[in-house]
């Protein structure tokens, strides 16, 4: 008997809580609605710290300018200290626009990660809002990518993550502010012939900027750090270099100015995902709820992929 009568308490526990997960549900949509309807105003940027990795060219190079244009110092980093000082060179050209600053770092050693950080701090200030940008993209079968290739692809495109995740979330975590950004990818949700490391470490990207969402949210229930993951289509900085695109004029390559644009709308209305387009979005929630035939069809229908670089 105490155990049917504990069972039955279980059940009906469970259905108070199903009903009061359903009454929040019909809350949560009608929120949804109402801020279609009525937006809250973009977050300023004035006065913020940006760090930008991969800030030497693309979208990283944008994102630099875009933000320098609104008010935030910009502080990029790159491999490349050439071209990382020719960003800060351009935006220095602006008049009016905050200080911007160059430093060379090599993201995915991470002894350097953090000294580099450290230099940061003490030159700049507290980093508030971190833009994981940089990547690297290699195309073409999986066995004909080199240890050093696959190495390489989850060293810049996943594990510096965790590098500059250690130098500038335990600052945002003091203070219980600041705005995470990691680019992932649309390979990041749906996987393509020619990019298995690629899409591997995108789809990783995505899954620890979910987990350690949910991670800050349980350490503190009043968290204020804020997370956006960016899945953009393909995007003409050169990591492109032999795309197939079957409807062309419909879905061009993306130029990293709009791509910038659109993360920075993201990072200032504190959205937790996007996909650039936003109706890409859309069509892969569509291919989730497919047969997977179908699924498969559907993505045959837009034939859009890279062809192998070699």
């Amino acid at each position: 008997m105490p155990v049917r009568g504990g069972k039955a308490l279980d059940i009906t526990c469970m259905l108070v809580q199903v009903i009061l997960f359903l009454c929040k549900l019909i809350y949560y949509w009608i929120e949804v609605f109402y801020m279609k309807i009525n937006p809250p105003r973009p977050q300023s940027v004035s006065g913020e710290i940006i760090l930008i990795t991969g800030a030497g060219h693309g979208i990283g190079r944008e994102l630099a300018l875009v933000y320098s244009a609104k008010g935030a110092t910009v502080v990029g980093w790159d491999i490349n200290k050439t071209a990382c000082d020719e960003t800060i060179r351009r935006i220095a050209s602006f008049r009016g626009r905050p200080k911007a600053f160059s430093f060379q770092c090599d993201i995915t050693n991470r002894v350097e990660v953090l000294h580099v950080a450290k230099e940061v701090e003490a030159k700049v200030g507290q980093v508030t809002i971190l833009v994981n940008n940089a990547g690297i993209m290699p195309c073409h079968l999986l066995n004909q990518h080199t240890c050093k290739e696959i190495e390489s692809v989850f060293a810049v495109n996943l594990i510096s993550h965790f590098w500059l995740l250690e130098a500038f979330l335990p600052g945002m975590k003091q203070t219980n502010r600041g705005h995470i950004v990691s680019l992932s990818s649309m390979a990041g949700l749906i996987g393509c012939a020619n990019l298995v490391p690629y899409c591997a470490s995108k789809f990783a990207v995505r899954g620890y900027m979910e987990s350690l969402s949910d991670e800050l949210r349980f350490t503190n229930t009043n968290n204020k750090i804020k997370l956006t993951c960016v899945y953009p289509y393909m995007v003409d900085t050169g990591l492109c270099k032999k795309p197939r695109i079957k409807y062309e004029k419909v879905m061009p390559l993306l130029s990293p100015m709009d791509v910038a644009q659109e993360i920075y709308n993201a990072q200032t209305n504190g959205k937790r995902e996007i996909t650039i387009p936003g109706y890409l979005n859309g069509l892969v929630q569509l291919g989730r709820l497919l047969p997977y035939r179908a699924a498969i069809a559907l993505k045959d229908t837009f034939d859009t992929f890279v062809e192998s670089d070699l």
